[in-house]
């Protein structure tokens, strides 16, 4: 999926995306949205007591490999969709919305609280984490795929301003992805998400 979604980046810039057969494009569309959704929903920060320290790595590494690969599936998805000259067959709606379900998601429960202590809840209902769990939680491996999934994240925000100005969504959605433009600019500690957010508030603004 990391290389689908590479791939598809090359063949949207080169602008042939459209000369794909469409029955096959949408049939690679609904594939993607079955991947999307089995990390749409997947808490990063899961936290089991009758578990080892690295039993609960282990975990985590794979809800995040999980999580990621739902990321390169919603780039590739996006990628697609946004390409010129694409037939109206390619923009279905489940798949949008599923997207931008996963997006909402991991901003809130995987990446603010990564990038801003205000968001860090201890997942046992004990309030805000203390500074040395916080840290404990900030490895460097961790870190890593933290920072890769973000880096995924804002272009996937940066990519749904490009949908909104080819294609019609529900007010439902765009009230979604209005909420989702807006909680950047109070989060600390995500510019780059916050410049994606403001691109994607102003094409909100000119639907």
């Amino acid at each position: 999926l990391s290389e689908l979604g590479s791939e598809s980046a090359k063949i949207k810039a080169m602008g042939i995306m459209d000369k794909l057969s469409t029955d096959k494009t949408v049939k690679v569309l609904n594939i993607l949205e079955k991947n999307i959704q089995d990390g749409s929903k997947l808490s990063t920060l899961l936290n089991h007591n009758n578990e080892t320290e690295d039993e609960e790595r282990l975990w985590r590494d794979l809800i995040m490999e999980r999580v990621t690969k739902s990321a390169d599936a919603c780039l590739t998805a996006i990628n697609i969709m946004t390409s010129p000259n694409m037939p109206k067959a390619v923009y279905i709606e489940d798949v949008i919305e599923r997207v931008i379900q996963y997006t909402k998601f991991h901003l809130q429960n995987t990446l603010y609280p990564q990038y801003d202590p205000v968001y860090r809840v201890d997942p046992h209902g004990g309030g805000v984490l203390s500074s040395k769990a916080k840290r404990a939680k900030c490895s460097t491996h961790k870190q890593r795929v933290i920072v890769m999934l973000y880096n995924k994240v804002c272009d996937i925000v940066s990519s749904l301003s490009e949908l909104l100005e080819i294609q019609l969504l529900t007010d439902t959605t765009i009230l979604q992805v209005s909420s989702m433009g807006i909680t950047p600019f109070f989060v600390e500690n995500v510019s780059e998400l916050q410049l994606c957010a403001i691109k994607l508030v102003t094409a909100v603004s000119n639907f």
